[in-house]
């Protein structure tokens, strides 16, 4: 197995993608054990605070009547819906304040599964001189496997933290590896 430096440098930002609490256990799209990222995650988000790297945390804050929502055409049944408890961050995540929250998910007519899409973060990264992402959240066969294509497509390392993600079925999970790994992502064991 290659091995990989996963200790942060300059140039790096950790990114969590969707740790909320619809899509952790009891919520209304949970993840299994989706609620298992969270203490991994803090680890990384202690770690890039030690180091002074840029935190990044996306949420779906989808407006009523989501076109992702089956009631309306799509595919999932409605979650993370704006000022919404199932919206809020997982009550254990330890975001820093100065933490960007990245907002997606608020076009009635799309779905933007991925944290860069429509959002502006790509540039605003490039423009800080972020070079590698380290990513994890959930779910990993949906919004994490979207930003991480998008992120390659953009030009940047990516690092999927393997811990601290969580697909919604198994091989779903397998098969956004697989994904991810062909576009050039590595993924950190």
């Amino acid at each position: 197995m290659k091995e990989y430096n996963t200790s942060f440098t300059h140039g790096d930002a950790l990114i969590v993608v969707d740790v909320q609490n619809d899509f952790c256990p009891g919520g209304a799209l949970a993840v299994e054990n989706g609620d298992a990222v969270v203490p991994v995650l803090n680890r990384w988000i202690a770690d890039a605070e030690k180091n002074n790297l840029p935190v990044y945390a996306s949420r779906d804050w989808h407006p009523l009547e989501h076109i992702s929502f089956k009631e309306n055409g799509g595919v999932w049944p409605p979650h993370c819906v704006q000022d919404t408890d199932g919206a809020r961050f997982h009550p254990d995540l330890e975001l820093p304040d100065r933490a960007v929250i990245v907002t997606k998910g608020v076009r009635f007519d799309q779905d933007q599964n991925s944290v860069f899409d429509q959002t502006g973060l790509a540039m605003h990264l490039q423009k800080k001189g972020i070079k590698r992402l380290w990513m994890g959240g959930l779910a990993e066969d949906v919004c994490v496997l979207a930003s991480v294509l998008y992120a390659r497509k953009e030009d940047f390392d990516v690092m999927v933290i393997k811990d601290a993600t969580r697909p919604v079925e198994a091989s779903g999970g397998e098969k956004a590896r697989q994904k991810m790994q062909e576009a050039g992502a590595n993924i950190a064991e």
